[in-house]
């Protein structure tokens, strides 16, 4: 199966001209070869994991907040949206947006961020190169490969950014960095869509928890008149309902914005291909001048209001002790992770590779749901 190659713009990804897999297989016949990612990527393990890991409230906190899960969802909507209007590769979006956060440890960036700390001598823990590693190495469903054997344009897009001493030992994935050259389009996208999604999905839940109020938000600027105007125009609606109003016409703005302050800058460059896009000295994909100082102000916001919360800081403050009793006891003792992590780490420890195995013990910690790690702190600590 072919792209409709005439519908995308001369500077999109194509099949036809993508630069494969890490190991050759056969062409599939009924989707296109980033229909193919996408379609292993919804099937892997670690995406399946993600409807149990945190974005802000841990899982226990309720039902109706958003997961990992439903975050890569929402980043696909959104970027597909954003591609299609462009006239950019939809299906190489979608796969990217639905990969970038499998990688991501169990109780969203407080995990990271513990675990980051627990390997600080052994090269530290970024989950946007542990998407990497889940996709290239981690997940096991092939007779052929291990990982998912993604097209490189996937595997792109997944590393949003990568420091200079890491992109050495990624091949292919990581040259860009060491030679300055922008990602593609699509991948440019999915990194903004995901961006917009958080921010906007996050006022949504924090709302929802009541640790985010509607008079809070009316404080910045850019949301007063908006919120004045739905109070106006709805006068009953109950303030759950409006701000629901509220998030999808800032979604609907900002990708609006994003498209036609991204069009404007494709015109100006005229690139004409893939090679062209990755050339220029900046990225093409980005929103408005004023649109991106909204975006940091939110952001701010966000941070001060909902992060800092005294409850979110509690929860933060129990997933840094939890990923820390997890390493140190895993690290203490290999054969209290499955046979097969045990095994691996104690092979590599045996051959004086310590990072190697811290390295196995943080990839197991990192594949844990936030309730499979607390279920799992919880026999550590009880001896079992």
């Amino acid at each position: 199966m072919t792209e409709a190659q005439n519908e995308l713009a001369p500077y999109a990804a194509t099949v036809a001209h993508s630069r494969g897999r890490r190991h050759a297989e056969p062409p599939p016949a009924l989707r296109t070869e980033f229909q193919r990612d996408r379609d292993r990527i919804i099937h892997s393990t670690a995406f399946r994991r993600l409807v149990y890991k945190t974005q802000v409230f841990v899982n226990y906190e309720g039902d109706l907040y958003r997961t990992r899960l439903t975050h890569s969802l929402e980043v696909a909507q959104i970027a597909r949206t954003a591609a299609r209007a462009l006239r950019l590769n939809e299906d190489l979006v979608e796969a990217i947006s639905l990969a970038h956060d499998l990688g991501h440890t169990p109780f969203g960036h407080a995990g990271q961020d513990a675990l980051n700390e627990c390997m600080r001598e052994h090269g530290g823990f970024e989950h946007n190169l542990q998407s990497l590693r889940v996709v290239d190495h981690l997940e096991d469903r092939y007779a052929s490969f291990r990982g998912l054997n993604l097209t490189f344009e996937t595997r792109e897009g997944i590393l949003k950014h990568c420091s200079l001493k890491h992109a050495l030992k990624l091949g292919d994935v990581g040259r860009r960095f060491l030679d300055r050259k922008q990602a593609g389009l699509e991948a440019q996208l999915a990194n903004i869509a995901d961006e917009i999604a958080y921010n906007n999905h996050d006022v949504d839940d924090g709302l929802r928890s009541g640790l985010v109020t509607l008079e809070q938000l009316a404080t910045l600027p850019f949301l007063e008149e908006p919120l004045r105007r739905i109070k106006r125009t709805h006068p009953k609606l109950k303030p759950q309902l409006q701000g629901s109003e509220l998030v999808r016409e800032m979604i609907g703005r900002l990708v609006a914005d994003l498209v036609a302050a991204s069009a404007a800058a494709i015109a100006a460059a005229a690139p004409q291909s893939v090679d062209e896009v990755r050339a220029l000295p900046h990225g093409l994909i980005e929103s408005s001048a004023a649109l991106r100082e909204e975006r940091l102000l939110l952001k701010r916001f966000l941070r001060d209001a909902l992060y800092m919360h005294p409850r979110v800081q509690q929860m933060t403050a129990q997933a840094r002790d939890t990923v820390k009793l997890l390493f140190e006891s895993l690290t203490a003792d290999y054969d209290r992770m499955p046979d097969e992590h045990a095994a691996n780490a104690k092979a590599l420890a045996t051959a004086g590779d310590e990072a190697g195995a811290a390295r196995v013990v943080a990839d197991y910690i990192a594949g844990m749901t936030d309730r499979f790690a607390l279920q799992t702190r919880d026999s550590l600590r009880a001896g079992r």
